[in-house]
């Protein structure tokens, strides 16, 4: 096609979008439009334009079936911040970080964080001018980052013995989250997992310093646990390092994954030594976007000093208009929540935060005397740690005192829940303690005591519902050769009612039962 043709083409459907937009210039609603009459374009950008009022509808609409993010209690990350920090958001959306000479503001600000975070965890250097870390999209780069320098400083010092540096490993417990397996996987770095068991959800130091040979780059310990919240025994690792590499001359170091409890533990257990207190520390993690208190797509990595960022894994660039030194895995990112995060270390301050976090910890108390108060759950979280519940279905008793298993899991009334708008995520624990299935209550600042009133109503309701119809009538139930009774029943998912006296309290139990699936 020549120029010209294609010339005439594109004139042509831009006269036709144009005559188009004018025969619905009249039609004022949405839903009157003929775009609300046609399939919104799903595998190919579409030919002609759209007004930006239906467009915005469309799109709005769609979003519909999501879930409320405030009723998203398996979600650490920050859902609500004050009108005024989203203002100064949106007004940097268009900023892009990483143009320093440009936006010179944005740096200093991020330096500052990083400043005010090294502090926070009593790094040895300190302040604007010695602080060493940067801001990241998340711990998971965070995780990347401090993972890199603690294989690269290894590599260094076993180059200098004269010793192959193929072989680095990684120690870490199995209820790491996955971003720790993607960093081993994807730096070719071998785990070296500290396994769980039914009594113990955490890393045990014993046990971890058992792992440690001359090609470990370094020990994972965790401030917050994922699956149950726990704090594990950062200062008690710190010790039994020290001691094995006096002994066996490593330089074996800790990296803190504080991605919840780096915003949590030095404001509500100050004396709690896990961070740079402690001397084998060499880098923590933390999200902002999480009890930092900033919205989604922001973390941080502190590293102890200089010594423990290799120059290697720092990069120079001088095409944006002045030299600029960058330490993360990607590029351009906008500036808002770098700046948000400033907002919220000046808005709140220690003292701020202090208050904030205190108040979560007896939310997530009267959470854990609710569902206690019940009698139909084990709490499997801990006191000192993270501002969550982590809760398992007990067994039933039956008329003669005897224990019996449910017919219903976590999984089943984590889908009851979900019928009241609650995402109270079921799981079952990690390898080696898989037979455990619980759920997790997260307590963010949004949760406030009369929603978890409300919570508890709906978790009792819930089991109720279950436990009244969830039951097994067993001459409906087909046992084939080799499969117990129980094992039968939960797979043809069988309805029935539970006993003679339960229906005559309850006569309308049956009427709106469903008989397959999850009610």
């Amino acid at each position: 096609m020549s120029e010209k043709a294609r010339t005439a083409e594109a004139q042509n459907q831009i006269a036709t979008t144009e005559r188009e937009s004018k025969d619905d210039a009249w039609v004022e609603s949405a839903f009157a439009s003929r775009y609300n009459a046609q399939p919104t374009p799903k595998d190919r950008i579409p030919d002609g334009s759209m007004p930006s009022s239906i467009v915005y509808q469309l799109i709005k609409d769609m979003r519909q079936l999501d879930c409320n993010p405030r009723l998203n209690l398996a979600s650490f990350v920050t859902t609500w911040m004050e009108p005024e920090v989203e203002k100064l958001i949106v007004e940097s959306m268009n900023v892009n970080y990483v143009d320093a000479e440009q936006y010179p503001s944005s740096t200093e600000i991020q330096n500052r964080c990083v400043a005010m975070l090294a502090e926070l965890y009593h790094a040895p250097s300190s302040g604007l001018e010695d602080s060493v870390g940067t801001s990241t999209l998340g711990s998971s780069e965070a995780i990347m980052l401090a993972g890199l320098a603690m294989k690269k400083r290894w590599q260094a010092r076993m180059e200098a013995q004269g010793k192959p540096t193929n072989k680095p490993n990684l120690i870490m417990g199995y209820n790491v989250q996955v971003c720790w397996e993607k960093f081993t996987r994807y730096f070719d770095v071998e785990e070296k997992f500290v396994h769980l068991t039914n009594d113990c959800f955490v890393l045990t130091p014993e046990k971890a310093i058992e792992l440690v040979d001359e090609n470990t780059i370094g020990i994972c310990g965790i401030l917050g646990s994922t699956y149950t919240g726990e704090y594990e025994d950062i200062e008690k690792l710190d010790e039994l390092v020290e001691k094995l590499n006096k002994e066996k001359g490593y330089d074996v170091k800790i990296h803190v994954d504080a991605a919840s409890g780096g915003f949590v533990a030095p404001f509500v257990e100050p004396d709690l030594k896990w961070d740079f207190r402690l001397k084998n520390v060499c880098s923590i993690n933390t999200s902002g976007h999480k009890y930092g208190l900033v919205y989604p797509g922001l973390g941080w990595v502190i590293w102890r000093s200089k010594e423990y960022l290799p120059e290697s894994i720092v990069f120079h660039v001088n095409y944006l208009g002045s030299d600029q030194a960058s330490v993360t895995l990607n590029f351009s990112r906008g500036a808002g929540m770098i700046i948000a995060q400033y907002y919220q270390f000046l808005r709140l301050g220690k003292q701020g935060y202090t208050k904030i976090m205190l108040n979560l910890g007896q939310v997530a108390r009267r959470l854990q005397k609710g569902i206690e108060n019940t009698g139909h759950f084990k709490i499997l979280s801990k006191d000192n740690a993270l501002p969550l519940v982590a809760f398992s279905l007990t067994k039933t008793v039956d008329k003669n005192g005897k224990e019996e298993a449910r017919q219903y899991t976590e999984f089943d009334l984590a889908d009851k829940l979900r019928q009241r708008g609650w995402v109270l995520p079921a799981y079952t624990m990690a390898p080696d303690a898989r037979e455990t299935k619980l759920l997790r209550a997260v307590i963010r600042e949004d949760m406030s005591m009369s929603m978890v009133d409300e919570l508890i109503k709906d978790i009792t309701r819930s089991v109720e519902y279950l436990d009244s119809h969830f039951t097994i009538n067993i001459n409906d139930v087909h046992k084939p050769e080799g499969k117990s009774l129980v094992d039968a029943a939960k797979e043809h998912r069988v309805h029935v009612k539970k006993n003679e006296h339960h229906d005559a309290r309850h006569p309308n139990k049956h009427r709106h039962r469903k008989h397959d699936g999850v009610c």
